[in-house]
């Protein structure tokens, strides 16, 4: 149960810094140099970086949407994300049935995740408010669960009387609420009119959720938390420069409790994926890729401290089963794509190697603040004595091509393909245990543990 990461480069705090780190029963005991190795298992990682273990706070593992169930479980979906570098995974968990309790989810979440291979937690969802749910939000706080979703668009959307209720409500609890924020009256007015015109190809699925979809609903959602006190917001998958600028006006409008996330897709990919009428199903999901101008600006935020966290909205379905389902029709495609096994491989490579963010940046994006946000902090997403020891070491030398072949994800394509990532994950500890090796799953099945989160760190802006 010990084990030594030799002359490492350390991402500790905001520094890059040559140091051993000493694990002992799966907690960090000692960051320093040429600490003697004694009985303990030693890794050498002369010439590579050691990070903390990545935390993605916006997973969607076995997702059953009814029709359709996303197609990695909490054991393939967490192998893949040991295989990338991850360590701990927020799940935003599946609506139950109407006029539920909260904890109904949670309870089937935690069977769901019997298997899961690395450490992960549940965000609470939230489809219809009453008093019931109301303190319910408060009794779930002694089991861990700090967060809770809310949509403002498809089947379990709140209303705006609703959105203030919980907002005012997590506000009095401490709680934070993280909203899907796209306008589901437009959506559906414009929808309406493509199919009419006889739009159903790919390409329509972008025309249907435009930026000012996004934009509006992210506006009407600050604005609520601003009239509910500054109740704590997390905007999910931001997707656009207009949704950017909505964050950065209620920022400049004194709302320091609003926090950001974007992902991968919205990093790397436009909406000329969508141009293809077979290929382009791969890429549906909500909200839709945008322009490249969308890309860069979005890497702006990240530069400039706009955007809080990166995370994946991993939710992978076959394009060969599911996806086809909108073959004829794209509001028939579910939405959503695998993204969990690469998301820290691309932002060592196009983030810190291509030199657009420094490595601590990285980190911070990655798994510091997303576990200081979402109360996970400080056991999980840094490297410090009484952390968990939940590290990962990347080889700046290797340079490789993503192929879905080689990766861990229960589906049959990868959105990233053939792109050139320098850096990659070499060896994944979590608590202490070496769980990755060399681009191969050497862990455990049900070896990952729940993670009583305790209340967000509100500071962190």
């Amino acid at each position: 149960m010990r084990l030594l990461v030799k002359n490492a480069r350390a991402v500790v705090g905001p520094d890059v810094t040559a140091a051993d780190v000493l694990c002992e029963d799966g907690v960090i005991v000692r960051v320093d140099r040429d600490i003697p190795a004694g009985d303990a298992r030693v890794i050498d990682a002369d010439g590579s970086y050691l990070l903390p273990g990545g935390v993605d706070v916006h997973t969607h593992f076995d997702l059953d949407l009814g029709a359709v169930r996303a197609t990695d479980d909490f054991h393939t979906g967490t192998i893949a994300a040991a295989c990338g570098g991850t360590t701990t995974v927020v799940d935003h968990i599946a609506f139950g049935p109407p006029g539920c309790p909260l904890g109904h989810q949670i309870d089937v979440y935690h069977r769901l995740a019997a298997d899961a291979v690395v450490d992960y937690s549940f965000h609470g969802v939230i489809s219809h408010v009453d008093d019931a749910v109301l303190d319910d939000m408060e009794k779930l706080i002694d089991g861990g669960i700090t967060s809770y979703k809310v949509y403002l668009t498809y089947g379990g959307k709140l209303g705006d009387s609703d959105l203030l209720r919980v907002l005012e409500r997590a506000r009095q609890l401490g709680l934070i609420i993280c909203a899907h924020c796209e306008n589901d009256a437009m959506i559906a007015h414009l929808t309406k009119r493509l199919l009419a015109a006889g739009v159903r190809e790919p390409h329509g699925h972008p025309l249907s959720r435009p930026p000012a979809s996004e934009a509006e609903a992210v506006y009407r959602m600050a604005s609520f938390a601003a009239a509910t006190g500054d109740a704590p917001l997390y905007v999910v998958h931001l997707s656009s420069a207009l949704g950017l600028e909505a964050v950065r006006a209620a920022r400049r409008h004194g709302q320091r409790r609003l926090f950001a996330e974007t992902c991968p897709q919205y990093l790397f990919l436009d909406d000329s994926r969508y141009d293809d009428p077979v290929e382009g199903l791969k890429f549906i999901m909500a909200p839709p890729l945008r322009k490249r101008m969308d890309n860069e600006m979005l890497w702006q935020g990240l530069r400039e401290g706009d955007i809080d966290a990166v995370a994946t909205d991993h939710c992978p379905f076959y394009f060969s089963k599911e996806k086809q389902r909108g073959r004829d029709d794209f509001t028939r495609c579910p939405g959503g794509i695998p993204g969990v096994e690469a998301r820290l491989s691309l932002m060592f490579s196009e983030g810190f190697m291509r030199g657009r963010l420094a490595l601590p940046d990285v980190v911070r994006l990655c798994a510091t603040d997303p576990a200081r946000i979402f109360g996970l902090y400080p056991k999980k997403g840094l490297i410090q004595p009484g952390s968990d020891a939940d590290l990962v070491l990347f080889d700046p030398d290797i340079t490789r091509t993503i192929n879905h072949d080689h990766l861990h994800e229960r589906v049959d394509y990868t959105p990233y393909e053939g792109m050139e990532v320098r850096g990659a994950p070499v060896v994944t500890i979590a608590r202490g245990e070496v769980v990755a090796e060399g681009g191969a799953f050497v862990g455990q099945a049900g070896r990952g543990r729940f993670v009583k989160r305790g209340l967000p760190d509100l500071s962190v802006r």
